[in-house]
């Protein structure tokens, strides 16, 4: 069963002045538990797509429906609770809030959905000893390696039991060890609690790990899907 469905999706930018078509009569489907990878050259509509699944833009025309709900029905107060409620987002620039520690970052979310402390405390512990950073609870962003504060990205992303999580080229700013120890943490979360990933990226390293690549250019499908039974 599919839960997220894109119908007919178009995103023209600037349409009033000079168009510029971001996203062009898109039909997509994932289900529970995919590892799927959009790629594409840049420019090419894979932040745009993202943004759209997530609620963070609005297509021009078409329907986002995730789990039966219509985006496009909701306000944007409803938008706000429906993405905190139900989907993860991990940014290429992790987006940590400096002033708060690894712990503190990962709880927030929880915090906002007004969950009982000791539920928060648990499920961050958890989760951060999980992505390896047991040891890095107090430890606030700047004093963390890139990869560290991405796998506080991660945890974080996670810590509200999303039902998928949206990765936006998050191995960009990483060096090939701390892609390969995000990955596999992933991967792992992916196979073990059937977490959906769904990427955006260009990084080949996240391609050859993905089930499912999704090949966009100028916002189309550009040729058909590759889907793979097993990952390297």
């Amino acid at each position: 069963m599919s839960i997220i469905k894109l119908i007919n999706i178009d995103k023209t930018y600037n349409p009033d002045t000079i168009p510029v078509h971001a996203l062009s009569d898109l039909n997509l489907e994932f289900k529970q538990g995919e590892f799927t990878a959009i790629v594409g050259p840049s420019g090419c509509g894979k932040t745009t797509l993202l943004n759209i699944i997530g609620g963070l833009d609005q297509p021009t025309s078409g329907k986002v429906i995730i789990d039966g709900t219509d985006l496009s029905t909701l306000d944007r107060g409803q938008l706000i609770d429906f993405r905190l409620q139900n989907i993860g987002f991990v940014f290429q620039d992790y987006s940590l809030l400096p002033v708060l520690t690894a712990r503190e970052n990962t709880e927030f979310i929880m915090q906002l959905q007004k969950q009982p402390k000791k539920k928060i405390k648990e499920r961050v512990v958890t989760l951060l000893r999980e992505v390896g950073l047991e040891d890095k609870l107090n430890v606030y962003p700047t004093k963390l390696s890139g990869g560290q504060q991405q796998r506080v990205a991660v945890a974080r992303a996670l810590a509200s039991k999303p039902k998928f999580v949206l990765a936006d080229e998050p191995t960009a700013n990483l060096d090939s060890h701390s892609t390969s120890d995000l990955l596999d943490i992933m991967l792992k979360l992916n196979r073990e609690e059937n977490i959906t990933f769904i990427f955006s990226t260009h990084d080949q390293r996240v391609i050859d790990k993905a089930r499912r690549i999704i090949m966009l250019e100028d916002g189309k499908i550009a040729k058909p899907e590759l889907v793979k039974q097993e990952v390297i």
